[in-house]
């Protein structure tokens, strides 16, 4: 077991000690143990065989034994006894918005409460409200909170389905009876939130081919097993479809269960007028429905179905029915932004906030990795709960980043940390003055605290973008996918207001965020609005995050011209000095 994964464990052992009403000194140690773990510099397989993990500041010996036992044995007695003594229906109300350790804990304690069904009922009945710590509006939001994850039960990130999909398909592609195969539906047009998985393969052999699926690893159960077609269920409930065809078919069948809906039924309409029929086992030449091989065109790829409907290709990730047609027809369709176009990230966190690397950590990470250069954006002041940083540790922090420049410098690295802060957007100003914020190489505006008054929430983010030193607005809405609704915002307006004065949109590429929307970025970039697609990493790994944006970017309809980080370290610093100047 991988030491992020351990400490998801150990971080989950501090809730179910809390929900337990330990003492707190050993619920924090937990968490603190889980914290020093994810920030270690060593490899944790070095550390174990060494014996020398017992002796890290945070961990101790009895937690070193815990974490031993996880690394080597994928298992933990303890943790597994710990979660089967707290009944299901507590656990399950963790995942309510709202709903923390103390507060399921009280009204188990008080009202005797184990499932989400009785909580439901209690709220609806005002029994919470007589509670210490509740009241009207908390009873409100738990309501709120169970419907918001009713309605999404069935619902997926998207990085989820991919760390699922991408380890059967390539099983599939290795498989002798696998001719073609791919994944489909809304996975393969890079949707934020999936329901279920899709795979395709072209066999003339489809029995091995639906057992050996059906056989992986990591599948929970078989819902369904035929001739061509199967479903499974994979770990966290997710669940799976494949489907069989011929190789004649495939083409058809890839366009076809890629979808989206909306697109399926312009490409069929496009079918009819040209005298056609086109469906998931071929484009004929009929104007009836039909499955006959003989009046089937030969198209050996998607391309060649797009091209027989008078189309140029037009990528998965645009297949929404929102004017990729137009564009097909016109040859217009934009040579979108790929992942590998990206240089660096311009909002990041190190352990000076809330993230776990140290800056010489992250360089060299991420120097590794082939970037170009990486901004370190710690938090500011008013995010106390995420130990921002005042204007004293920041000043400290810009003379590390200069060190860690100078190091990388002479070993001949080209390399190099930007300094930088996510400033919070205040009331009426920002968390830091503008004499400080000039300082720095980047800055990144949000809005962290958010009201209930749509104007107010706007108005305070175009004051932001008006303000010469902020270079970009980060995760406008501050929606958290699955588990928080966006802030009541004026997005057009602050999209206007960023076009106006030349400040940056993000594209979070965070799988909880993707915030701007996908569905904007036509928009923005029609009013030249750039983007910044940031991984907003508060670990190194999360700088695969960047794959995840360049796909969110890609629906957006965005190219690499439209994205500042595509730009070399130079042009880069000569665009972070043009909006100081131009505003």
């Amino acid at each position: 077991m991988q030491k992020d994964e351990i400490a998801d464990i150990l971080k989950e052992i501090g809730v179910f000690l809390e929900l337990k009403g330990e003492n707190p000194f050993k619920t924090r140690a937990y968490q603190n143990g889980a914290r020093t773990l994810e920030g270690l510099a060593e490899p944790l397989d070095a550390l174990i065989a060494e014996e020398r993990l017992g002796s890290i500041k945070g961990i101790g010996k009895a937690l070193a034994e815990k974490i031993t036992e996880l690394a080597t044995t994928g298992r933990l007695a303890y943790y597994d006894e710990l979660k089967a003594s707290i009944p299901d229906g507590l656990i399950a109300m963790l995942d309510i918005p709202g709903l923390g350790p103390k507060k399921v804990k009280a009204v188990h304690s008080k009202l005797g409460i184990e499932t989400v069904e009785a909580l439901e009922q209690a709220c609806k009945e005002s029994q919470l409200a007589e509670l210490p710590g509740f009241g009207k509006k908390t009873e409100a939001k738990i309501l709120e909170g169970i419907e918001f994850r009713r309605n999404y039960a069935s619902h997926h990130h998207i990085s989820t389905a991919l760390n699922l999909a991408e380890p059967i398909l390539e099983q599939l592609r290795a498989h002798p009876d696998v001719i073609r195969c791919s994944t489909a539906g809304s996975l393969r047009r890079h949707k934020e939130i999936i329901r279920d998985i899709d795979f395709l393969v072209s066999s003339k052999n489809p029995e091995p081919v639906i057992d050996f699926f059906t056989g992986q690893a990591g599948i929970l159960s078989v819902s369904a097993k035929g001739d061509t077609k199967a479903s499974v269920i994979l770990d966290g409930g997710v669940q799976a479809d494949l489907r069989v065809v011929s190789e004649a078919e495939y083409p058809f069948a890839q366009a076809y269960f890629t979808g989206s809906k909306e697109h399926n039924i312009a490409m069929r309409q496009r079918a009819i007028a040209r005298g056609l029929r086109l469906n998931e086992y071929g484009l004929f030449k009929s104007t009836e429905e039909t499955r006959d091989p003989k009046l089937r065109l030969d198209c050996k790829t998607e391309e060649d179905i797009f091209a027989a409907l008078d189309l140029a290709y037009i990528p998965p990730e645009l297949r929404e029915d929102r004017g990729e047609f137009d564009a097909g027809e016109a040859g217009e369709i934009p040579r979108l932004i790929e992942w590998t176009n990206l240089k660096g990230s311009l909002h990041n966190h190190s352990n000076w906030s809330d993230g776990t690397g140290s800056l010489d950590e992250i360089a060299d990470y991420m120097s590794e990795l082939g970037c170009a250069y990486w901004a370190i954006t710690d938090h500011s002041r008013s995010s106390f709960q995420a130990n921002g940083l005042d204007e004293a540790r920041l000043r400290k922090q810009i003379a590390e980043v200069a060190r860690v420049n100078e190091r990388l410098e002479a070993d001949g690295n080209h390399f190099r940390l930007l300094s930088g802060t996510e400033v919070d957007i205040l009331k009426t100003r920002l968390d830091f003055d503008d004499a400080l914020l000039a300082e720095l190489d980047v800055v990144v505006a949000s809005l962290h605290v958010a009201g209930s008054n749509e104007a107010d929430n706007t108005g305070r983010l175009i004051a932001a973008a008006e303000n010469r030193n902020v270079h970009m607005l980060a995760h406008l809405t501050g929606r958290l996918l699955l588990r928080r609704e966006p802030y009541p915002i004026d997005q057009h307006a602050v999209i206007d207001a960023c076009a106006a004065t030349g400040t940056w949109l993000e594209l979070n590429a965070h799988p909880y965020r993707f915030d701007l929307d996908w569905r904007l970025w036509q928009q923005a970039k029609a009013k030249g609005v750039k983007c910044v697609i940031n991984p907003d990493t508060h670990r190194n790994e999360d700088a695969g995050h960047l794959r995840l944006g360049a796909g969110i970017a890609r629906k957006g309809w965005l190219t690499a011209d439209d994205v500042i980080n595509t730009l070399p370290l130079a042009k880069l610093r000569k665009e972070l000095v043009k909006k100081r100047l131009d505003v």
